[in-house]
């Protein structure tokens, strides 16, 4: 109950008026339901009572720091470390996706891009706009090769449109 309700507690947030996706850094965290997220703590709290720790109490605590409206190093840190025992649990490839982009805030894009060329994830289009993403404002020409494959593979219309977003802003920022 608790993964559920933080993960509702953002649907107002996670898209534009045209349904177009918006990304974690630009929602407007105003828009997220305090009462949702008050009662994922304590549905969270309330599964912490027991002896068995499971992906599904990893997967709430990591909606849990998602939820927080706080942006500082413990958060990510913590994530990051969430991210690391449910990968110990139950091994995932897009886990390990989510991992690294919690990877790049706690450590920085250059060790997560590294991390994440590991992964191998050729065919998902959630992996090329990682990386084009890690890649901005450091390499803008690999950012965009990336962005450009993510663009190729995506199937919805709202993950090319948000794709098409951040390959405009590359482009501005090099003209």
């Amino acid at each position: 109950m608790a993964l559920m309700c933080f993960h509702s507690s953002r649907f107002d947030a996670r898209n534009n008026q045209t349904g177009d996706p918006i990304l974690y850094d630009d929602q407007d965290k105003n828009l997220w339901s305090n009462e949702l997220i008050e009662k994922g703590n304590y549905f969270l709290i309330e599964s912490a009572k027991g002896q068995e720790i499971s992906k599904y109490h990893l997967e709430a605590s990591i909606a849990y720091w998602h939820c927080s409206k706080i942006e500082n190093a413990e958060k990510w840190e913590n994530i990051l470390q969430l991210y690391n025992q449910l990968l110990q649990i139950e091994y995932s490839p897009i886990t390990a996706l989510n991992r690294t982009y919690a990877l790049s805030k706690v450590f920085g894009k250059e060790k997560a891009i590294l991390e994440a060329l590991k992964l191998g994830l050729n065919e998902n289009h959630f992996y090329h706009a990682l990386l084009g993403n890690l890649y901005i404002d450091f390499d803008n020409i690999k950012a965009t090769q990336h962005l450009e494959i993510a663009l190729n593979l995506a199937k919805s219309h709202s993950d090319k449109a948000n794709l098409l977003k951040y390959l405009n802003k590359i482009k501005r920022q090099t003209v």
